[in-house]
């Protein structure tokens, strides 16, 4: 049953998620290769909070925002990556409503708590490079928690600015969303009316979320890269930049996949790569942070050869 008569309109009660192929061979591999994706994520980010706990040469702001940055990750993927998995074992993906909702509001609840995070670290970064002897105060416990509260507000207010925008989308005929999770876009495309006092309002909460926090990044790194170019020192230049090369890394990946995904108009690419793109943006990515910050991260490498050598008999 995916809709219910009510006068003269058709309700949709669920929706068809059409996924990223109907090839029953490539759905098989796309499977094996998503899920090995999402269980080296959900071990990589789980392992980063663990040993960010348990590692007291780890205790401070930049690795307790590593830590959360890692909790965001890992639910970011999970927010759409097993249902992305039942889609490749079933002909059909059907999900509720009410499931749709929730769905497309965690993953932007996820998604600007991250951006919000990004933007928090290059701040960490910026502070520890620029007023190193002031390090202590201007990033202090209170501080942190602050910058917290404040990331994952924002991600209430732009998942609430969302899911009040679905909810006022009145959907009265066709149910196949072509995505392979409940992105907003396809979403309003199969959409009869909808409210654009409302979509407005997303669009721009969720365009100042992104504008702030590049340039918060942005500026960060401008007076980060100002005062690396002041050391007399070529040691102490290679020393900050090489703290800095695992963020930029992931900055670049996020915002650059997210520029693909929301900003370029659609006209330029189809919307099966547009699919790809999001795998990366909301699958590969949450991988890789992991990776990229415990390679490119003598400290995190330093912990971890010290807590193994503890479990080793």
């Amino acid at each position: 049953m995916d809709s219910l008569v009510d006068g003269n309109h058709t309700e949709v009660t669920e929706f068809i998620l059409l996924g990223l192929t109907q090839d029953p061979v490539l759905r098989v591999i796309l499977f094996i290769i998503i899920l090995c994706i999402y269980l080296v994520t959900i071990a990589g980010n789980l392992c980063t909070i663990l040993l960010i706990r348990v590692s007291t040469q780890l205790h401070h702001p930049m690795y307790f925002f590593l830590s959360n940055l890692a909790f965001v990750d890992m639910f970011f993927s999970s927010s759409v990556t097993p249902n992305m998995l039942v889609n490749f074992l079933m002909d059909k993906n059907v999900i509720s409503y009410h499931g749709c909702g929730i769905q497309l509001g965690t993953a932007v609840f996820f998604g600007a708590a991250d951006c919000f995070l990004l933007a928090a670290m290059a701040y960490d970064r910026f502070v520890a490079i620029c007023s190193p002897l002031l390090y202590s105060t201007k990033m202090s416990t209170q501080v942190f928690v602050k910058l917290l509260i404040v990331a994952y507000t924002g991600g209430v207010f732009d998942a609430s600015s969302f899911t009040t925008s679905f909810c006022s989308f009145h959907f009265c005929g066709p149910n196949r969303v072509n995505h392979f999770f409940c992105d907003f876009a396809p979403l309003r495309d199969v959409a009869c009316s909808e409210d654009s006092v409302l979509i407005l309002l997303s669009t721009l909460t969720a365009g100042f979320i992104v504008v702030f926090t590049v340039i918060i990044i942005a500026i960060s790194y401008i007076y980060i890269l100002i005062t690396i170019l002041k050391m007399r020192s070529t040691e102490g230049r290679h020393k900050a930049f090489s703290t800095c090369t695992s963020h930029l890394t992931a900055v670049s990946l996020f915002y650059g996949t997210l520029t693909f995904i929301y900003v370029m108009p659609k006209s330029n690419f189809s919307t099966d790569q547009n699919k790809v793109i999001s795998v990366f943006y909301m699958a590969v990515i949450p991988m890789l942070n992991p990776l990229i910050y415990s390679l490119r991260n003598n400290e995190i490498k330093s912990a971890l050869k010290r807590e193994l050598g503890r479990l080793a008999p």
